[in-house]
């Protein structure tokens, strides 16, 4: 594994471009609105974290970092899409909630940020971007403080084998892809807002639940928990059903596979 510098410049224009699209497609108005948006699963999972110091990385425009302050913590959001953070700065304001936001590559964090932190929060659709897995979590690692936690939601790399085109669970990738990217064109209906074409290009990685297991464990952290689920948050595959509670499920008889994980771990 290796970082791309080229994947970083690809995707950094993509997030730039569909920034301001997501500022009036995702449910802002929850949080405007004195609500959050994190679903009863990361509430749970995440317990209390009134007065917790957490970094949230890839925090995109901020929803969920937003989130994390409505909930009483003291936020931190880092993305390397500046579009994206004024997106997040705007919303900060409207809703009055306090956040500190830091436009970066992932990988250069540590020539831009010198603190540590109780928890490292990362999600959800957020290790299709990472290039190096190992300084991935060498970087979590850096930023917890000893007995610190991280907590991730993330797609089940299960799911991204099957043909996201078709109906039915047709085996199109491969699981075990060893770090090679696949270059996406543009020209596909946004995943927020199908009324938007998406222009730019993107380039995205794989990465099987061992590999994201090790990276943590080899950095020195201690796996608490891996939880599996049957839900999505988004449509990611053509079979899927929008359900009562707002959640994406396959239907029967499909829904016999993982589609969504949380993974907790703390620094020993």
């Amino acid at each position: 594994m290796t970082r791309d510098y080229k994947a970083e410049e690809i995707n950094r224009k993509h997030w730039d471009e569909i920034a301001p699209v997501h500022g009036k497609s995702y449910n802002t108005e929850v949080l405007i609105n004195g609500g959050h948006l994190l679903d009863a699963t990361q509430v749970k999972e995440l317990g209390s974290i009134s007065g917790k110091k957490i970094l949230h990385l890839q925090c995109h425009i901020g929803t969920d970092t937003l989130s994390l302050a409505r909930l009483g913590a003291e936020v931190t959001g880092i993305d390397i899409s500046g579009e994206s953070l004024k997106v997040a700065e705007e919303l900060a304001e409207k809703t009055g909630l306090k956040a500190r936001f830091i436009e970066t590559p992932l990988f250069d964090l540590p020539g831009k940020l010198e603190e540590t932190f109780d928890m490292v929060y990362t999600s959800i659709g957020v290790l299709c971007w990472v290039s190096d897995l190992k300084q991935w979590a060498s970087i979590i690692n850096r930023y917890l403080k000893p007995g610190g936690t991280l907590y991730l939601m993330e797609s089940h790399p299960f799911m991204h084998v099957f043909d996201d085109e078709i109906t039915g669970l047709n085996v199109r990738y491969p699981y075990f892809s060893g770090g090679k990217p696949i270059d996406w064109p543009g020209d596909w209906p946004d995943y927020s807002d199908e009324n938007y074409t998406v222009k730019s290009p993107t380039r995205e990685f794989s990465w099987t639940i061992g590999q994201i297991h090790n990276s943590l464990t080899d950095a020195g952290l201690k796996i608490e928990f891996i939880h599996e689920f049957d839900f999505l948050h988004w449509k990611g595959l053509e079979s899927m059903e929008k359900c009562e509670d707002g959640f994406w499920r396959l239907p029967e008889p499909l829904n016999k596979i993982p589609i969504l994980f949380s993974l907790k771990a703390s620094k020993i």
